[in-house]
């Protein structure tokens, strides 16, 4: 930092060191700020490494489920809870939504997706008191990652987990899977590799494939049906579990309403038959499924058109549905049914009730007898516990006489004990984390869940320990109190989680503001460094010939608070691309006056006005992929229009676009080599990217079958020719550095050879950007190329009395301004948003069906970014270059170009903070995790990402 300070300091400004030293100081304090604030906003919460254990249900003020005289060594049928199942089916079926396993007749309006799991109808309908669909309700983040630790560990999900949701660590706390193996359980696992990532060492067979692959439909969902159906016969297993991922990547490519989702549903019907027919073949007396449950659940649900992450109802409903092959009493279910009963398609009445996904642990947990996981903080589901009631041997708990007692009265007391096991988990959780963790809960907080607790364990010792009381006490009188107490246990398990949901993350604050306040200090260096360069130009504040510079330089400044301002509502960051759009537009609409009134650039101001409209149109297609009843759900364009599939015509034109504004971009690339004059190898690089883009035209064609190859399997060109893009573009950008570094400049014209160091560059990068991010491509490199060239020739506008440019940093506060907003519209009309289900996780298998972590995360970063920081930051100079006086000196061009960089990274920075500002008012927000964090998180590394590129870019452009 000394050296930076130096640097400043010094009047030798301008040159490539120093431009780069500046620059790499200023991402090295964004960094810190970055790292600093995330690290008092982002953290996770304190994993406990405490296990419950089997002889801990002694220390609790409720019911053993056996007799204390027993002896419960490993051989106890029981634990924390009376065992009642045996066996335990889990398929997962990723992504399922709600609505593919509800009937349709329970929603408006009939989807082609509905009523594709009849098997599942029939079941719900013909046996209603051991069948029944839950809607299971997910925690947001709504990633594979964050859905299956909390599905295990009954918790709930941290947000900084998502980072991991590539490269998912073992699980460290205590979970499910972790008590089923050290109660003597044998696991079996088949399907999504995760879950031996998550659990290494637990399975005693396991059956992993390949997960991250979002266009392979079929490896991982076949790799199940091998090997699931043969499991079912055997008997060297307890709990098996088949995770299948066909629908998940068929929604991330396809989407909702699409052939092979429809395909998938269909096979998963019939795979849920067979599976069935199975277990009722052999759940006889003695039978090896007897005592079997199969349960059939969504780790999370997905939009309309694939995607998941966030908090919409989309995404965090999905279903469970439960299948016990013992009929329990109907008395038991009754007692607690809540569920919504209607006839479906066929007449038949199905009932839904509803579960968290968070109750999903502790209610399996009591079914099978185990101790609950010890940061569990689910409530033991009334519905799914009642399915399996009637698989209890009816017999005496302890020594109370119990014959007076019906068999409801039975099960709803042996419900009352675990619930209170369940609430004395929980209690105890609370206490040792609060006690562990830094900062915990409030004392306001913990002293109303302890009054909860009180209350509940008051009514327990009042009612079920008095035996004379119950001898004495009919029915009638009796059930009304254990009614009670589980109403008071529920209150407490309630406000457990409620609390834990509202508070869990463990805000640093003093860590928020040191990080906050240097941000604000990196803003101080960047506005003070612009006018630092001011200064060594000679120039000063405006006279008052300048007054269309200031203008423009207020207005700019206005816009830029605007925009950063508006990220203090929640409304506006999911409104962000229409604000950008109309800010660009609202810029336009100023220039297009000033063209009028001095009768020049119309036709650059017009085409700036017309282009804004067409940005909106898209980033509301984009927009709307989030909408529940957006029509605009597919990736294919023709259906994105609207357009009838079966329509040839139409069918052509829309494969004709995307190649057409191919054809046009590579002919305003040759052009602009033809009217340049020769830059040696520069040239070729270009002529590199003309060859490119014939290639991308081929790849097209490949995927559309327009070219039948019959010596060339179709698989190999699918891969080989964007494989080869990659690295030809690779090989341009490192011809272009080292040409850079080692050749020293020695041209006059520097305008003329930094134009054709843009171009050059831009070209380098234009094809791996365009075969990454699909047809739509070549239309958003044609709407950059527009709107950077009216933003260029707009700035002829601002000319001084003179008839000479203006070299103050005034001149460029509203062309840079324009060239931000323009990046920002391009972000959003390209289909992204700040969410993670707004990335484009196909984008990262173009020309790759294996997954790996660092190649993946390149070509995702690349799509991501591309258009709003690679192309924008790499064109940049263009202002400076196309706008400058001839013949001026390298030192002040340097300066010139500084200036913009220093401008345009201002420009990020301010955003960056009020992102920062944003989420730190924000953080106790009910949207803080679907949308505060995602905003944040996305921001931050965009700021990083622009930070790079304006270090590369200044060791390629400066002199």
């Amino acid at each position: 930092m000394v050296e930076i300070w130096g640097f400043w300091r010094s009047d030798n400004w301008g040159g490539r060191s120093w431009a780069f030293t500046v620059f790499l100081g200023m991402m090295v304090l964004h960094i810190l700020a970055i790292l600093l604030f995330t690290r008092g906003f982002l953290l996770t919460r304190t994993e406990l490494s405490q296990y419950s254990q089997c002889s801990d249900v002694f220390d609790s003020p409720c019911s053993p489920p056996y007799d204390h005289n027993v002896n419960n060594s490993s051989g106890a049928p029981g634990c924390w809870t009376k065992p009642s199942v045996d066996r335990l089916v889990i398929i997962v079926f990723d992504a399922i939504r709600f609505d593919f396993v509800a009937p349709s007749t329970f929603y408006p309006e009939k989807k082609p997706w509905m009523d594709k799991l009849q098997v599942i109808h029939e079941l719900a309908s013909q046996r209603p008191s051991s069948a029944r669909i839950f809607k299971a309700i997910a925690d947001p983040p709504t990633t594979s990652l964050q859905r299956l630790k909390g599905l295990t560990t009954g918790g709930l999900p941290t947000f900084i987990d998502v980072g991991n949701s590539f490269g998912a660590p073992a699980i460290v706390e205590d979970n499910l899977i972790h008590q089923l193996v050290a109660n003597g359980k044998r696991m079996v696992m088949m399907g999504d590799d995760t879950w031996v990532q998550l659990f290494p060492h637990h399975f005693n067979i396991s059956y992993p494939f390949p997960s991250f692959n979002v266009k392979d439909l079929h490896t991982v969902d076949d790799g199940c049906v091998k090997n699931l159906l043969p499991t079912l016969y055997k008997e060297d297993w307890d709990v098996l579990i088949a995770h299948f991922l066909g629908v998940d990547h068929a929604g991330h490519i396809f989407g909702v309403d699409s052939s092979p989702m429809i395909e998938k549903l269909e096979q998963y019907n019939g795979i849920l038959k067979n599976v069935v027919e199975v277990l009722e073949s052999h759940s006889g007396p003695g039978d090896l499924h007897e005592n079997t449950m199969l349960l059939v659940m969504g780790d999370h649900g997905q939009t309309l058109n694939g995607d998941h992450g966030g908090g919409s109802a989309e995404e965090v409903e999905t279903s469970i549905f439960a299948l016990s092959l013992k009929k329990p009493p109907t008395s038991a279910l009754a007692a607690f049914d809540k569920s919504t009963c209607q006839l479906d398609m066929q007449g038949r009445r199905i009932c839904l009730s509803s579960i968290q996904q968070l109750d999903f642990t502790v209610t399996v947990s009591a079914l099978l007898g185990l101790p609950f996981p010890f940061g569990s903080i689910g409530h033991v589901n009334s519905e799914l516990f009642a399915l399996a009631a009637g698989t209890w041997n009816l017999k005496r708990l302890a020594t109370h006489d119990r014959q007076s007692l019906s068999e409801l009265d039975e099960w709803m007391q042996n419900y009352v004990n675990v619930l209170c096991i369940n609430s004395w988990q929980v209690k105890k959780y609370i206490d040792v984390y609060s006690s562990l963790s830094l900062i915990g809960f409030s004392e306001k907080d913990l002293l109303h869940v302890s009054e909860l607790y009180a209350q509940a364990q008051e009514l327990w010792s009042l009612t079920p320990e008095s035996s004379v009381l119950r001898e004495k006490e009919s029915s009638s009188t009796l059930l009304p109190a254990i009614k009670r107490q589980i109403e008071a246990y529920s209150a407490f398990l309630a406000s457990v989680a409620s609390l834990a949901r509202s508070n869990w993350t463990e805000f640093n604050l003093k860590l928020m503001g040191i990080g906050f306040c240097v941000m604000l200090f990196s803003l101080f260096l960047h506005a003070s460094s612009i006018k630092r360069l001011d200064n060594l130009c000679g120039l000063h504040s405006p006279s008052s010939g300048d007054s269309g510079n200031s203008f423009g330089m207020i207005f700019a400044y206005i816009a830029v608070l605007i925009r950063a301002c508006s990220f203090l509502s929640n409304s506006y960051i999911l409104e962000e691309g229409r604000v950008a759009s109309f800010l660009l537009a609202t810029t336009a609409m100023l220039q297009l006056r000033c063209a009028i009134m001095k009768k020049m650039m119309l036709l650059e101001a017009l085409a700036l006005v017309f282009l804004v409209p067409f940005l909106r149109i898209s980033i509301e297609l984009g927009q709307l992929k989030q909408a529940v009843s957006s029509l605009f759900l597919k990736m294919d364009p023709s259906r994105t229009l609207g357009i009838n599939g079966d329509s040839q015509f139409w069918m052509s034109i829309t494969q004709f676009v995307p190649i057409l504004a191919l054809m046009i971009v590579a002919y305003l690339l040759y052009k602009s080599t033809v009217c340049c004059s020769s830059h040696g190898i520069l040239k070729y690089v270009i002529v590199g990217s003309l060859s490119n883009f014939v290639l991308i035209a081929i790849y097209w064609a490949c995927n559309d079958n327009l070219l039948n190859l019959p010596m060339v399997p179709r698989v190999i060109m699918v891969n080989l020719i964007p494989r080869i893009i990659y690295a030809v573009g690779v090989f341009q950008v490192l011809i272009l550095g080292i040409v850079q570094l080692l050749v020293r400049e020695t041209t006059v014209n520097l305008e003329g050879s930094t134009i054709f160091k843009v171009l050059a560059m831009l070209s380098a990068w234009s094809s791996t950007i365009i075969v990454i991010s699909g047809k739509q491509g070549p239309l958003a490199v044609l709407a950059l190329l527009i709107g950077g060239w009216c933003i260029i020739r707009l700035m002829r506008l601002e000319r001084n009395a003179e008839n000479e440019y203006s070299g103050s940093s005034l001149f460029y506060a509203l062309p840079v301004t324009q060239w931000s907003l323009l990046a920002v519209c391009m972000f959003f009309s390209t289909g992204h948003w700040c969410a993670f289900d707004g990335l484009r996780y196909a984008a990262a298998f173009v020309g790759f069906d294996e997954f790996n972590l660092i190649r993946q995360a390149i070509l995702l970063t690349i799509d991501t970014f591309g258009f709003s920081h690679i192309f924008p930051i790499f064109g940049l100079p263009f202002l400076v270059a196309c706008c400058c006086p001839s013949r001026q000196t390298k030192q002040l061009f340097s300066l010139r170009l500084c200036q913009v960089y220093l401008m345009y990274g201002l420009i990020t920075a301010v955003s960056v903070t009020f992102t920062i500002l944003c989420v730190t008012i924000q953080r106790r927000h009910l949207m803080v995790w679907g949308l505060f964090a995602p905003k944040f998180v996305f921001d931050v590394v965009g700021l990083v990402l622009t930070d790079i590129m304006i270090c590369l870019s200044s060791l390629y452009y400066m002199v």
